[in-house]
């Protein structure tokens, strides 16, 4: 089959490789789409090494349809359209033994520590698969995954219907959030970042969020005006590596000053840089800092929300190349960041 592979650090290119084995329990996936992550991104230029291992096939986020299900599989039929789950917990360690499974201590994800979905076919357990419904298109499917990240980060910071939201960072992740606060709040929702493309593409997709650039104009002065001096009641910070503006907080102290009191600030970004917050800020309110890492069962909420029309993640796609143009992805979104969120390889 082909791949597209990871042999050097900055290289991925279109190989024949060995179809996958099916195994008992499996189910072989033929991949329709996948989309090109951050992660790999980070597995792109080396980021991730040691962890990640070369070569790699990578690739988390992809769709397919069943070709064949492995002895024992009766949830799924050859033909149905499905999208896979990532994620590989231990099932052994203390968060896995009170089922927090997002926070395993050895978890492992499918296109990062092991092969993945950038390929014409992919195995996997049936535990990981979940049926699409055949209207939604096989390039949204595609997305399900970047989705469930923002749909696990509205359920750890327990976001209600009538809340106000600021999300920091209109990247993919600050997007998916995004699409999962219209699911929940009637609220007001501001989106903050540094590229006006970023902010434009994310009022595309919904026209009634507000949205300020923080490199021209002072955040917490916009958002007291929307709130009414009230403040938010959620923040989530989705930066990670922060572009730092001179006589502005960084993404963390940001959320924390944006918060109403007894407020909450829902951390996502993964920076390897410190933040530097002040803790009376937080302390004064008696607001909380939540952590949110990958999904965590949110699939099936994505795939309830795609089938009823109530997202329209299409708006994020911003390039699609085909299997053999990889490189071609990768180097777009490198080189062009404010012109590409997200590209999708068809497969």
């Amino acid at each position: 089959m082909k791949a597209a592979v990871i042999r050097e650090y900055g290289k991925i290119s279109l190989e024949e490789v060995r179809k996958p084995e099916l195994g008992k329990g499996h189910v072989m996936v033929r991949v329709k789409y996948a989309s090109i992550c951050g992660s790999d991104q980070h597995i792109f230029r080396g980021e991730f090494h040691p962890r990640t291992q070369l070569p790699l096939i990578p690739g988390h986020e992809f769709a397919g349809v069943v070709e064949e299900v492995g002895e024992g599989v009766t949830t799924v039929t050859p033909g149905d359209k499905v999208t896979v789950d990532p994620i590989i917990w231990c099932g052994k360690c203390a968060a896995c033994l009170i089922g927090h499974f997002p926070a395993c201590t050895s978890l492992k994800l499918a296109g990062i520590d092991l092969d993945g979905g950038f390929a014409e076919y992919i195995s996997v357990p049936v535990n990981m698969v979940y049926k699409v419904p055949s209207h939604v298109s096989d390039e949204n499917a595609a997305l399900i995954e970047i989705l469930s990240i923002g749909f696990h980060a509205s359920a750890r910071a327990g976001l209600e219907a009538d809340d106000d939201i600021l999300i920091v960072g209109s990247g993919k992740v600050g997007n998916s959030i995004l699409h999962a606060a219209k699911t929940i709040t009637r609220g007001k929702i501001i989106l903050a970042d540094v590229l006006d493309e970023r902010l434009a593409l994310a009022k595309s997709a919904f026209n009634d969020i507000y949205t300020v650039n923080t490199r021209k104009e002072d955040p917490l002065a916009f958002i007291r005006e929307i709130t009414g001096g009230r403040g938010v009641d959620i923040a989530f910070e989705a930066v990670g590596h922060e572009k730092e503006v001179e006589g502005r907080y960084n993404p963390v102290r940001l959320c924390i000053n944006a918060i109403r009191g007894a407020g909450k600030v829902c951390v996502l970004g993964l920076s390897d840089h410190p933040a530097a917050i002040l803790m009376k800020e937080l302390i004064w309110k008696e607001a909380r800092i939540i952590a949110s890492r990958v999904s965590h069962g949110e699939f099936a909420r994505v795939i309830d929300a795609l089938d009823r029309g109530l997202v329209n993640p299409e708006k994020m796609v911003t390039g699609i190349f085909d299997l053999e143009d990889a490189q071609k992805g990768f180097e777009y979104l490198e080189n062009e960041p404010a012109k590409h969120l997200k590209i999708l390889l068809k497969i």
